[in-house]
């Protein structure tokens, strides 16, 4: 029996998105990469609040019962899942809390805020725990997993349906990986419909822990470092995601932060884009021919990067964490 989240429930998260996330466009990268490899970019960073997180976020506060949500409603994200969250939050009226990781950028901190939530910065490893345990004492709310959850990667499914509609003859997407949520979510769509393409996940050198797992058949965790790669990567693969994850992608295709920067200036000046680390991360893939020929799409996840680190990108630079 498969584990891919059923079509279904992929189907029902798009009716309940329908006017409140922006369907993206689909569109060429203005760059001719290696013969016989045609790039097409799926813009999430064009959410209202940047990233594709907000799919995620809102099926989810959806699909849980009214009653439960009382206390309002908390999680564990790097920025972008806490904004959707945040934003879903908002239009129920009812509080929101994040724990943040303290290398998390500003740009997303203020975010949150601006949208109404609240967080809580702690260290790295602390807030890795609460990604395993799901949950964090002192606050209150019903927990919602940025990864894990089902109802999280059926919003982020909608984003396969709409490739799909619009590029049926696709024949490879490359995902950034954090935990699993996004690949999963827009996997299952095509396990569904097109399981012929295929699905790729991406990492950064810098914290690429399910590469390892491939190599090795087992979830594992890396010598984590943060850089300002800071929207995907992780410490581990966690355990309740790697059935799903082996099943349903190929690989990672692992890039360096150079490949990255330069990705993030591509975008800007080929497609007028702007791009976070690990939403131009699947371009720097492709177009190093790593995913193999054919129309290639990038999910570029979100455009929330800090100006003091996009600037040194397009000034030729990576900048440091």
């Amino acid at each position: 029996m498969s584990l891919a989240v059923p079509l279904k429930d992929i189907q029902s998260a798009q009716t309940t998105l329908k006017g409140t996330a922006l369907r993206t466009p689909l569109v060429p990268l203005n760059y001719s990469a290696a013969e016989g490899i045609k790039i097409y970019l799926k813009l999430e960073n064009l959410q209202p609040i940047g990233s594709f997180k907000l799919r995620g976020a809102y099926n989810a506060i959806n699909c849980i019962p009214h009653e439960k949500l009382s206390n309002g409603v908390y999680t564990a994200s790097a920025g972008n899942f806490a904004q959707g969250l945040s934003w879903g939050a908002k239009q129920m009226k009812i509080p929101c809390n994040t724990i943040v990781p303290d290398h998390a950028p500003q740009t997303k901190l203020d975010a949150i805020e601006r949208l109404g939530g609240k967080y809580c910065k702690v260290p790295f490893n602390t807030w890795w725990t609460v990604i395993q345990e799901h949950h964090y004492d002192g606050v209150a709310g019903t927990f919602i997993h940025p990864v894990c959850e089902k109802t999280v990667m059926a919003g982020n499914g909608t984003i396969g349906l709409e490739i799909l509609e619009d590029l049926p003859e696709v024949d490879a997407v490359i995902m950034p990986f954090g935990g699993g949520g996004l690949s999963c979510g827009i996997a299952s769509a095509f396990h569904a419909l097109k399981p012929s393409a295929r699905m790729y996940a991406c990492e950064v050198e810098t914290a690429a822990p399910l590469a390892e797992s491939f190599k090795i058949q087992k979830p594992t965790s890396c010598d984590y470092k943060a850089s300002f790669v800071d929207g995907m990567g992780g410490k581990s693969v966690l355990d309740e995601m790697w059935p799903m994850v082996k099943e349903l992608l190929i690989d990672s295709l692992v890039v360096s932060l150079q490949e990255v920067a330069d990705a993030v200036k591509l975008l800007v000046e080929r497609n007028r884009v702007v791009a976070e680390g690990a939403g131009a991360a699947p371009v720097s893939a492709a177009l190093a021919g790593k995913a193999g020929t054919g129309n290639i799409v990038c999910v570029i996840s979100g455009g929330n990067i800090d100006t003091d680190k996009l600037i040194p990108i397009l000034q030729g630079k990576v900048p440091v964490k």
